[in-house]
């Protein structure tokens, strides 16, 4: 592998995983609660 393919394999790893890691930051912060839900689910699911 060359010295390019490294750097863009670790910025894309870095923006995968830094992604689920703001993803679960951000949804321990606000979780969603129960009354945000809908009722019921669409019947024709």
């Amino acid at each position: 592998m060359t010295a390019t393919a490294i750097v863009m394999m670790i910025i894309a790893l870095v923006t995968v995983w830094g992604g689920l890691a703001a993803a679960l930051v951000h949804l321990s912060r606000h979780p969603e609660l129960d009354e945000d839900l809908p009722a019921q689910t669409a019947p024709e699911l």
